[in-house]
């Protein structure tokens, strides 16, 4: 027989910065988890007994035809409440074992009615032993009109709000100053009980909005990433010819057609002199008149939404669609429908949909809304139909801006996501993200251009954005567990939401079947870099090679920051012993000078001609370095990531760089992806395995083998003929220009191509000359002192085709331990290297795309 789990424990830690929501929601037994709509899943575990099972994202394969194509994830589903998805995963828990879930996922919180609304699910199913909300909102320009709701038990949003909306859920904590907020839900089992016997208590809602003091919007910078909120205020309101199109088939008569000709009165009345308004009835659209209600609605069999949508669009400039059912007189094929709307609309008319009940064709209504610049709500059955139209018609009731274009200076800014907007509806927010193209910026020009009625709007304005150094602590407020200078880049991983957002939505709407692979391939990169679970993605449950201390004798656990794992918040994670593991390599093993370490300082020895040249190169926090290219021959890239520390006093850099994460792409004989920080190794080839740096361990498979000296280095060796080497420095005291950070050596290039490429890459196939040596200078014991930079003529350096004036110079590798004479090029490396700057600068972590061919390509 079945017996339902007993639950001891239930909790929600939800870390909010500037807008954007990381969360984690862990239960010991339950495996049925709600997730907002719009948010990404980026993370599963289970705890079964002694043992993990880690969720990956993998590249989903590619399906034929239209229904896979829009088909959500196979484990996620949408049965749950209106406005969440539901996550699933199957188990089999053994007699008397205990079992714990762990689910993270992201989600940037949209501005409605003035209000961001962050809304977690409390549906336990049963009276929980501990059971624990937790909500932290960090805003650096300040909270304001902070709430929490009473609990929800349907998500009607939009809907009126009634009178005891305000009244606080029992045992809620609010601590709050200007810019932090930490709200925590704790019930006892007596007060779940008095909630709701059965467990399901509904929805926690946390409600704020925050300080605006610049017409132009904020602007929030953090390691080379920017995000621009714009939400203006203060501007008279558009005037609008707005047409109602509401579905009186047999299937609407009754309540739901009463309750929305109620609705419609209410707006009636609260239409400005300068509005106009219609109201049409179909299948028998012909019956329209301007503000004319009584025996405007008749019953009829069928759906035309097609022929209904059409007659609306040749009336106005805004229409707001409600239906019930399906296309099933009429036009009645989706891409037609879609096809004829888009053509009659011309992208001058805005369709804002409705859709109610079960049978409603609600992925029709989503594309119209996205391809017609409107928005998209989805009514439950049990719901006010009237409620909701008057809710949805309150976030599009005031149209202060139309038309607007948000630019930015070319040469500031890249990879910029949407910047073009048809309409700006009061209480609403834009919100803009991209990569700055040079992080020492102080001041970045923003323009925005708009009409407001029968005026052209412009804004200009030079905002001031924090320096990359100051971003690593937003507003010197505490990050979500996990942060700090090794942890998630919140405004990056923004960038990332939004950019694979559009990229998803260009996809499922492009026509061109060319340009449809392109965009899912695209979306599709991001997302796996990212770990978003998508339409384009896919996630597998894999026994972990780590083993953890049971659920019960486990820390707390708690919300894990974005992508990092949730391994890492777990106590007593170690390696599983089994015949794989072996002794570890030695820390000081003897490896090639060809290495980039520090600051970041390259050096590149040519072991032929008994040379060492050396470089630095001033990146910018958040840039991510393509290091060695050789995907096409032997399958291998190497990325590494930078971040940012403030300089020394007295020096004359403005800041320093390091690298905080080194990632491996082997693409041959299977796909293996390796990441490195200084506290973690990620390993995810087929099964995803996770190492801890201050355990000494070895894993190999797929012809890839790794080992972890503690706390001292990783070895990367590649079917036998490639090997690296990344060091690991860490700080017990660091000072303020300090980052534990990571040094790359390359220890063996013997199965790397002659057409490899990279920073370091592009050196290792070729030789060095000198064309001219300073008069006394020479290799060999009992020689001279070498002179220092400055203290002698510049030599000529000779190297793949490119001649470089260099000097004299000593670098210390190897932690220090060695010192190494170098010829040094100044200048960035300015004619030593292949290309610019930014040639060498890769879309993600796992980007194996490369701006060379086989031959140079110009000087720096």
């Amino acid at each position: 027989s079945k017996t339902k789990p007993l639950m001891t424990e239930f909790s929600v830690k939800s870390t909010i910065i500037s807008r954007y929501a990381f969360t984690t929601v862990s239960c010991r037994m339950l495996n049925r988890m709600q997730v907002p709509a719009a948010a990404f899943i980026t993370n599963f575990t289970m705890l079964i007994g002694d043992k993990v099972y880690q969720g990956e994202i993998r590249e989903r394969e590619k399906k034929t035809g239209d229904k896979a194509k829009e088909k959500r994830n196979k484990t996620s589903e949408d049965d749950g409440e209106k406005g969440t998805e539901t996550f699933r995963a199957s188990v089999v828990i053994p007699s008397k074992d205990k079992a714990a879930f762990l689910l993270s996922y992201e989600e940037l919180l949209q501005r409605r009615l003035g209000k961001y609304e962050h809304v977690i699910s409390v549906r336990p199913q049963q009276l929980v032993g501990r059971l624990t909300v937790e909500v932290n909102v960090l805003e650096r320009s300040g909270i304001t009109s902070l709430e929490v709701l009473r609990l929800q038990h349907s998500r009607q949003k939009g809907s009126v709000r009634g009178e005891g909306d305000s009244e606080l859920p029992p045992s809620t904590v609010i601590n709050q100053n200007d810019t932090f907020a930490k709200i925590i839900f704790k019930p006892s089992v007596v007060q779940q009980a008095k909630i709701a016997q059965n467990g399901i208590l509904g929805d926690f809602i946390v409600r704020y909005d925050v300080n605006r003091e610049q017409s132009i919007g904020d602007i929030q910078v953090l390691n080379g990433y920017f995000v621009h909120y714009f939400a203006p205020k203060d501007l008279p309101p558009l005037p609008k010819n707005v047409v109602f199109v509401l579905d009186s088939s047999a299937s609407m008569v009754g309540t739901k057609l009463r309750q929305t000709k109620d609705a419609l009165f209410t707006i009636l009345h609260d239409l400005r002199p300068q509005d106009h308004s219609i109201s049409c009835g179909f299948p028998t659209a012909s019956k329209c008149g301007k503000t004319i209600w009584s025996g405007l609605f008749c019953c009829s069999p069928g759906t035309d939404i097609n022929g209904a949508l059409q007659r609306a669009i040749r009336l106005v400039s805004l229409v707001i669609f409600l239906t019930d059912g399906k296309p099933t007189v009429g036009e009645t094929h989706t891409l037609r429908i879609l096809n004829n709307t888009r053509e009659a609309a011309r992208g001058q008319i805005c369709i804002f949909t409705i859709g109610i009940g079960n049978d409603v064709d609600f992925k029709l209504l989503e594309k119209l809304s996205l391809e017609n610049c409107g928005l998209t709500r989805h009514v439950l059955e049990e719901d006010d139909a009237g409620s909701q139209l008057v809710g949805f018609y309150d976030e599009i009731r005031t149209p202060l801006l139309s038309d607007i274009r948000i630019d930015y200076p070319p040469a500031a800014v890249e990879r910029v996501t949407r910047t073009l907007f048809p309409n700006y509806f009061n209480g609403s927010e834009i919100v803009i993200a991209g990569k700055l193209a040079h992080r020492t910026v102080e001041r970045l020009h923003v323009e925005v251009t708009a009409s407001n009625s029968k005026k052209f709007v412009v804004l200009k304005a030079d905002v001031p954005v924090e320096p990359p150094e100051a971003g690593n602590d937003v507003a010197g407020s505490a990050r979500p567990e996990g942060g700090g200078a090794g942890g998630p880049n919140h405004v990056q991983r923004l960038w990332s939401y939004l950019s694979t957002k559009e990229l998803l939505s260009a996809w499922l709407h492009s026509s061109d079947e060319r340009d449809k692979e392109r965009l899912r391939q695209k979306a599709q990169a991001l997302a796996v870099a990212s770990r978003f679970l998508t339409p384009v993605t896919s996630m597998h449950l894999k026994r972990s090679g780590l083993q953890t201390d049971k659920p019960e004798d486990a820390q707390s656990m708690s919300a894990a920051a974005g992508p990092e794992p949730v391994m890492q918040s777990l106590r007593g994670a170690s390696p599983q012993p089994g015949p794989a593991l072996q002794k570890p390599y030695n820390p000081r093993i003897k490896v090639s000078k060809t290495s980039v370490d520090g600051d970041p300082h390259f050096v590149v020895d040519f072991p032929l001609s008994n040379l060492t040249v050396c470089f630095n190169i001033d990146g910018q926090p958040g840039d991510i370095l393509r290091l060695v290219s050789d995907h096409a021959d032997s399958g291998v890239t190497v990325n590494g990531e930078l971040i940012g520390a403030p300089a020394p006093p007295g020096g004359h850099k403005k800041q320093r760089t390091y690298f905080r994460t080194i990632t491996i792409l082997a693409n041959k004989p299977e796909r293996s992806y390796l990441e490195i920080t200084p506290s973690r190794v990620i390993l995810d080839g087929g099964d995803r395995l996770v190492l801890p740096c201050n355990r000494s361990a070895v894993v190999g498979r797929r012809g890839l083998e790794v080992s972890v000296s503690a706390n001292a280095n990783v070895t990367v060796t590649i079917q036998g003929t490639i090997a690296f080497v990344v060091l690991i420095h860490l700080y017990k005291k660091p000072a303020p220009y300090q980052r534990d950070h990571l040094g790359f050596y390359i220890s063996s290039s013997r199965g790397l191509s002659s057409s490899c490429h990279g920073l370091l890459g592009q050196f290792l196939s070729r030789d060095a000359t000198l064309t001219q040596e300073p008069a006394g200078l020479s290799e060999g014991p009992g020689r001279p002192p070498l002179p220092r930079a400055g203290d002698g003529p510049e030599t000529v350096l000779k190297v793949r085709g490119h001649q470089v004036p260099v000097v004299r110079k000593q670098r210390r590798i190897y932690n220090g331990e060695e010192q190494v004479d170098c010829w040094f090029a100044r200048s960035n490396a300015a004619g030593l290297l292949d290309g610019e700057y930014r040639d060498y600068l890769a879309a993600h972590p796992f980007d194996s795309e490369t701006a060379f061919g086989l031959g140079p390509s110009g000087g720096l």
